[in-house]
């Protein structure tokens, strides 16, 4: 193929990855992902900030993680700064997909504890993949002020880094079970029984953890 014909492939792609057609972006991705050239990375970038569409943003990250991280995490880090709430949580998505424990200064507690659930879930994902080995007891710190937090699938998404960062978290989901707050009470006992035993399901923990609470709740008053 000529460097021609190849420039003609490259423009014709990042064109499609602006349709307005969401099958077109959805192929452009899969064909920027399958024929990796550092020329895409920038558009690929920009686009994640805006795609409306979770299909092609998820192709729009694998299509990211298929180019060298040298290319991608310094692009992915500024996104971090954005004003923008989907730009900074796909780029932590992304940055938690290519693995590069690099970019572990740009996620700061301001992403851990962003306003924004959506920003929040992908920088608790995206920390727990690239926490440096003896940091996590400081994550799990910042983690645990999160208890509590919003609806079901942020609390699951909460629980899930938790466990995912073993038994540091023990010590303060304990201290965290003794918070005023009985949401905060009752999240801090379900992850610590997820932590025991991964196979009983975030519902089943939550019934749990209720229980325990409320018997707790009853011998404080005998």
């Amino acid at each position: 193929m000529t460097m021609a014909k190849q420039d003609a492939d490259a423009a014709r792609a990042l064109t499609a990855l602006e349709d307005g057609d969401a099958s077109v972006r959805l192929r452009a991705a899969m064909a920027v992902g399958t024929a990796p050239d550092p020329r895409f990375v920038a558009q690929l970038v920009e686009r994640c900030s805006v795609e409306p569409d979770f299909q092609v943003r998820e192709l729009l990250t694998w299509a990211l993680t298929r180019h060298p991280s040298s290319l991608t995490v310094g692009p992915l880090v500024a996104e971090l700064r954005s004003e923008r709430a989907q730009a900074r949580s796909q780029a932590l998505h992304t940055l938690s997909k290519v693995g590069d424990r690099q970019a572990w200064p740009a996620i700061t507690r301001a992403h851990l504890t962003d306003a924004e659930d959506e920003v929040a879930r992908s920088a608790w994902r995206a920390a727990v993949v690239l926490v440096p080995e003896g940091e996590e007891p400081g994550l799990a710190e910042v983690l645990v002020t999160q208890l509590g937090r919003g609806g079901r699938e942020t609390r699951l998404s909460l629980s899930r880094a938790l466990v995912a960062l073993g038994e540091v978290i023990v010590e303060p989901l304990r201290a965290a079970a003794a918070d005023l707050d009985p949401r905060v009470r009752l999240h801090a006992g379900a992850t610590e029984l997820l932590l025991r035993d991964p196979d009983a399901g975030f519902e089943c923990a939550i019934e749990e953890a209720k229980r325990i609470v409320a018997l707790s709740a009853y011998g404080r008053e005998e």
